[in-house]
């Protein structure tokens, strides 16, 4: 930079320098412009570059905020479902006694006690005013032994010529040894004296071999291994100490399937009876088959029983085996979604499952106990009661306002209920540049929620046995059938054919309806086996 001396001097050079001057300075300013634009150009995009990393490291953080906050959304529920599976066993739940642990298998029969049954009052056994039973003498013994004195007591003289003064009779019953009884068929072959031909005769058509079982060998196999449960080879030890009949498990297995084709008729009169009951009580369970899980539907009545396995549990079963969907009466079950499929007829659920939940709610949620799950239990209860005593008074309904008195109960109940378990709403996720996307999958809901959302959508079918007195309180009777499906499970294990469990099913129909119905087991099946169907009565 020239000094102003030396500005003045160049001024009086002349222009021509003075020009130059101007031009040299003009270019160190672009080259000053163009190096302060290159650098302030590199800051800008060094700050650009900055802001950039530190938006992503916004957003990795945001959505790992998310990310925890579904976590911990998620091990909440967990926890509490934990919590709640610890709580749940057979008293307070549709668990199985077998599932309960030590420490509730030690306190169970106090809770059970507590949750659905009310002492009667009564003490155990016979009842005053039972008139007993004692067994009689025969009065055509089979043997007789008589037991007469020797010698006198008094003097010692023989008695073999002494009167007989009186005779006091006692009767053993036993079992002699049994030994099988065996019918020969012959069949002749006859010359016509006429043409000379031989005609030969024909054995009936059930002997079919040189030598079998007869009915009443093959029914009492079916009968130990179906109704009293026994596996194959205790059944044949059975059979072999008892009748001194030697059956193999193979033979069995053919005999049970035999008994299980003749049986056909009989299980279809079965399902056409309870498709056209008043009342129908419905379930199912789990069975193990060639190592899967199955599913055996059990329909009932008081007089009647279907069994049948499938490997659905949902409503395509219960439509192949044909009974729910023709049927027009009352359908009592516990709940299960698939049976409000069927429209055409009404549903009643079963009290003593709402019972148990309510039990769940007041030890799970202690503060939810006294504001609305004690009190519908306490009504539900009082409503049975009030229905029994209506029933034993000979009445077939409750007055119009003793019902609508519950009716009002019952929604104030749910009503506090719903409050106190609001329905649980979807999350939504804040992200960059959205508004919010919905949390994936359907939302579980507390089990108190299920239970009032229940008790609120169902009250008809909840009550139903207040405005029907043919309705029971409880699904008892379905339960009390499928009892016998898990003691087998227990006793002989799963099934390891589908073939088998479905003609364990069939003859298990046969049996319990026979039960039922005042007919001798054993009987009945020897009659299937003679192709005589079950007589139905009820």
């Amino acid at each position: 930079m020239l000094t102003r001396q030396q500005l003045y001097e160049l001024y009086y050079q002349g222009p021509q320098p003075t020009i130059i001057y101007i031009e040299a300075l003009l270019e160190e300013l672009a080259d000053f412009e163009r190096l302060f634009g290159a650098r302030q150009q590199r800051i800008i995009e060094s700050q650009r570059q900055y802001n950039e990393k530190l938006s992503q490291q916004l957003k990795r953080a945001k959505e790992k905020l998310w990310r925890q906050e579904t976590l911990n959304y998620q091990l909440k529920r967990r926890i509490a479902e934990l919590e709640a599976a610890v709580v749940k066993d057979s008293h307070n739940s549709s668990l199985p006694p077998s599932m309960d642990g030590p420490a509730a298998k030690a306190v169970n029969t106090i809770k059970r006690t507590r949750s659905l049954r009310r002492p009667s009052g009564k003490r155990p056994g016979a009842q005053a005013g039972h008139p007993g039973r004692t067994r009689a003498l025969s009065e055509q013994p089979d043997r007789v032994v008589t037991h007469a004195p020797r010698e006198c007591r008094g003097c010692g003289a023989s008695l073999s010529s002494g009167y007989i003064v009186k005779c006091e009779r006692r009767q053993v019953i036993d079992i002699p040894p049994i030994k099988p009884w065996v019918l020969e068929h012959r069949a002749l072959t006859k010359r016509c004296a006429t043409c000379d031909a031989l005609t030969k005769g024909r054995f009936p058509q059930e002997v079919k071999a040189a030598v079998q079982y007869g009915p009443g060998v093959r029914a009492r196999a079916v009968y130990l291994t179906n109704y009293q449960l026994l596996p194959y080879r205790r059944a044949g030890e059975l059979l072999r100490d008892f009748f001194s009949c030697l059956i193999s498990a193979g033979s069995l297995r053919r005999i049970i399937a035999e008994c299980s084709t003749r049986a056909l008729l009989t299980e279809v009169e079965i399902k056409n009876r309870l498709k056209q009951s008043e009342v129908l009580h419905v379930d199912e369970t789990g069975l193990r088959v060639e190592g899967e899980g199955r599913f055996v539907h059990v329909a009932s009545t008081a007089g009647l029983t279907h069994y049948s396995c499938d490997k659905r549990r949902g409503k395509p079963a219960m439509d192949e085996i044909g009974i729910l969907p023709a049927f027009k009466g009352v359908s009592v079950h516990d709940g299960w979604p698939a049976y409000h499929y069927y429209y055409q007829c009404r549903h009643s659920l079963c009290g003593a499952h709402l019972l148990r939940e309510l039990i769940y709610i007041e030890e799970s949620s202690p503060h939810q106990s006294g504001e609305w799950a004690e009190p519908m239990a306490k009504l539900l209860l009082e409503i049975k009661e009030s229905v029994e005593q209506a029933r034993r008074a000979g009445r077939s309904q409750l007055d119009q306002e003793e019902q609508e008195r519950f009716n009002r109960r019952y929604e104030r109940i749910v009503k506090r209920g719903s409050d106190l378990n609001p329905e649980r709403r979807k999350r939504r996720a804040v992200k960059e540049g959205e508004r919010g996307k919905a949390e994936r999958g359907r939302i579980g809901q507390t089990e108190a929620r299920k239970l009032v959302a229940r008790l609120n959508q169902y009250q008809p079918e909840v009550l139903r046995f207040m405005t029907d007195f043919r309705v029971p309180f409880d699904n008892n009777q379905a339960e009390r059938d499928l009892r016998m499906v898990k003691l087998q499970q227990k006793t002989s294990g799963c099934f390891r054919t589908g073939q088998g469990a479905r003609e364990f099913c069939r003859l298990r129909s046969v049996i319990s309806t026979a039960r039922k119905q005042g007919q001798g087991v054993l009987d009945s099946i020897e009659k299937v086996f003679q192709r005589q169907p079950l007589t139905l009565t009820l």
